[in-house]
Formats: structure tokens, sequence, C-alpha cells
């Protein structure tokens, strides 16, 4: 026999006596019905983040994959939406005394913001200049009753006598504590600088005693978070007050825009900020809630990771768990387990969050808050929030149309194409980048 002939019977002899364990081992194509074993075939990089780096292997089976679904909220008047008066940024939503609570940055001025070279002391800079903390209250989480300022701006020079936004709602012990950006100068001037300070109340009534110093500081010179200590999100985790934030940096290079975590054992401090920090290098705002085990996280926009929500088990660590689209911009969530150190996370359905530019006009520039609900749960199953297939109209394509240096460019392209200018050295075409 052949060298051909004898490999050809030893494998032979080795497929029979193999038997039916050769039908466990994967083979050929790739199979039209997944199960769980097709995870142990071999599997390309796309198809094995699949079955690896995701909560589930199909996306309507993934907790942390959501569609968001948006209500406008009855209750809040905006003066006619003239740029003067304007509601963002709220916190988590509380439920007590039979009822939700929210906190927010409210502006409430006689003119519309007018940039940090024209703004007064009267006439804002930015349309979160100038602003004070208030709070409102619901009974079914669309109608809101607007109950007054919760946190004022304090007086010059305490930490926030510009302005008072973003705030933060905690639950510690039965006593309440609001953390917040505090502004000690109008936003614009040299970017959005500021550290967070705090007031605390018996009630999430009020009244509200202000602390008059800052609970988390700016980094040193040269960290990544020196100018700026935004959007103070506090959850309870093993005992602790965790406050997630954010930081710009890099200027005047391309921004960053990333996450930190600073860790107290009081609600007073002081802090301790994650020798990690930045742990999410995504997301405009900090929107986070326990889940399972761990903590999740909404990444809105900037970032490699915008459009994703992200898990980190240990509370630290983030992945992406799932990509969706329409998030919720500075999100509020109703998070019932928020501040009960709870071992396992149950996640959010609803919550409130805000729409920039309300009026689609920069001269009235000021901002709504909206309702969105979600199923990003382990305690319901709504399966209209996870479809995966929203049709935008042609008309919302187009308002994202070409500028005109972009059309521009193209029509000088294309020019030369027809027509390539000669090479002043020799005479001949240059070589046409066609890539637009």
């Amino acid at each position: 026999m052949n060298r051909i002939t004898i490999t050809s019977l030893v494998c032979l002899a080795v497929f029979i006596s193999a038997g039916p364990a050769c039908a466990d081992e994967p083979s050929g194509a790739f199979p039209y019905t997944v199960t769980e074993e097709t995870a142990n075939r071999p599997l390309s990089a796309a198809m094995k983040r699949v079955f690896v780096q995701h909560p589930a292997p199909h996306i309507n089976d993934n907790e942390l994959y959501s569609q968001f679904r948006y209500t406008a909220l009855k209750g809040f008047d905006y003066h006619d939406g003239d740029g003067t008066v304007s509601r963002r940024d709220p916190t988590k939503v509380l439920f007590e005394d039979g009822k939700y609570h929210v906190w927010y940055t409210k502006r409430d001025t006689p003119s519309r913001p007018v940039g940090p070279d024209k703004c007064t002391d009267t006439i804002p800079s930015t349309d979160w200049d100038l602003s004070d903390v208030w709070y409102a209250t619901s009974v079914d989480g669309f109608h809101w009753h607007e109950q007054g300022v919760a946190v004022a701006r304090p007086a010059h020079p305490q930490p926030g006598w510009r302005s008072v936004t973003t705030p933060g709602i905690l639950k510690w012990k039965g006593r309440f504590y609001l953390y917040y950006q505090a502004f000690m100068e109008a936003s614009g001037k040299r970017g959005d600088h500021c550290p967070v300070a705090v007031s605390w109340a018996d009630s999430p009534a009020g009244p509200w005693t202000p602390e008059n110093k800052i609970i988390i500081p700016n980094g040193a010179a040269g960290e990544w978070d020196q100018f700026s200590i935004h959007d103070p999100c506090p959850l309870v985790h093993d005992g602790k007050i965790y406050i997630y934030y954010k930081a710009a940096f890099n200027r005047p290079g391309n921004v960053w825009i990333c996450h930190g975590l600073a860790i107290a054992e009081d609600p007073l401090g002081p802090f301790q900020k994650h020798p990690l920090n930045p742990l999410v290098n995504s997301g405009h705002e900090t929107t986070l809630f326990p889940f399972r085990t761990g903590v999740a996280c909404i990444a809105l926009r900037d970032g490699q990771e915008h459009f994703t929500i992200q898990y980190a088990p240990d509370w630290v660590n983030f992945e992406v768990a799932a990509i969706t689209e329409l998030l919720p911009t500075a999100a509020g969530p109703f998070v019932p387990d928020a501040f009960t150190d709870t071992q396992y996370g149950r996640g959010i359905t609803w919550g409130l969050s805000h729409f920039t530019n309300a009026a689609t006009d920069w001269k009235r520039n000021h901002t709504v808050l909206t309702r969105f609900d979600c199923d990003l749960s382990l305690d319901i199953n709504d399966p209209e929030m996870k479809r995966h297939q929203i049709s935008f109209t042609p008309e919302t394509h187009y308002r994202h149309g070409l500028t005109k240096n972009q059309r521009a460019r193209l029509a000088k392209a294309t020019a030369n194409l027809k027509s390539p200018p000669s090479d002043s050295a020799t005479g001949q075409p240059p070589s046409v980048n066609t890539n637009q």
C-alpha cells in the first residue's frame, strides 16, 4: 500500500474506535441552531465576544440591554419656552412618605444664557449658570408638583455662590444628603471648573443645611480631575458611600470625558479617590445603579464606548455589556435599592432625564425634564423594550446633513477628478486622493 492509503486507514480506524464521542466534537460549518454547546466550538473573535463578553449570547436575553421610551411630564412651566427658565440634571428618584421625590438644577433668570464674555451677576453664561437646586414630588411619576428651592446659592465666597447644579441624592441612616457642583465662577470663563459640596436634611422636604465646604476636591495640578468634579452619583456599597463622578480633561487637545470614584465611610467625608481612576472611559453624565453583585453604568455619549451600558462586578472594572440607542441624557433613575447596601441589585425600569435645547433654537436655549422607561430589571420581562430595530424618518437623517465646508470640499474633490491640477515641479498631474 502507498503512504496515502495507510494514512487513510489509520484515520478511519481512529474515527471508528472513537465512536459517539466524535459527535460531540465541533466540526463543519457554524450550526443553524445556537445552543449552549455552540460556545465550545472554534469561534471567530466576533462570535467569541457574543458568548464571553455579553451577559447573554442573544440581545433579547441580555438583561442589560433595553430600548428607551419617553413621556412628557406634566406640572412644569417653562415661561413659554423663551429661554429664561430651565430644568435639568435630575437626581435619582426616591419614594418616601407615599410619593416620589426628585431634585434638579433650575435656572430662572431675566434673560437666556449669553456666554461667558457677556454674562453678569444676573445674566447667565450657560444654561446651568446662576442656578439653584429645586425639588418636586409626584404620586404617579408622570404628574409633578414643584415644591420650591431645596438648596439655594450661598453667599459669596462660600462654595457654590455663583451656581449650585447637577445634584445627587443619598439616603444614609435616616438622613438625606444632596451633593452638587459648587461653582465659584461663571461657567465657561475657563471651562466648567468646580468641586463638589453637600447639604443635608432629616426629611426629603428639608430644610436643608449646607456644610459650606468642599466635600470632594479637585485633583492636584496635572491630574485628570484638576479642574472639575461633576455629576456626583452616590450609591451605598459594602457599608460605604460610593460617589461616582465625571471630569473633562486633556484640553487644549481632544477632550476626554471619563468617570471616577470617591469612597467614604461618612457622608461628610473624608472621601478617598480610587487609585485606578478614571474607571469609565465614556459617557457625558454619570448614571449608575446596583445590578446583581456589581454596578451598571449608562454611558450615553462622548468616548470610544458611547451608547453603551456597562457592568462592573467589582464596582470598579467596567466592561461593555450592551450597545443601544436613544439613551436618556443625564438620567436620574428610580433605584429602590440604591442605598440599601444590597447584595444583589435588581436594576431599573424608569426615571427622569432631560432634553437640551428644547426650543430647537439656541436663541431660546433651555432644557426640560422628561420621563424615560426601560427594561434594565431582573424583575420584569418587557419584550417591547428589547426590540432593536428603531426606524428613523428621512427627515431625521437630513437634519444631520453636510455643512457648507463639507460640500465645498467634496465639490473641489470632484472638480480635481475632472481636471486635475498639474504639479508645479514636474508638470504632471498629482496623484488624486479619492477618499472622500
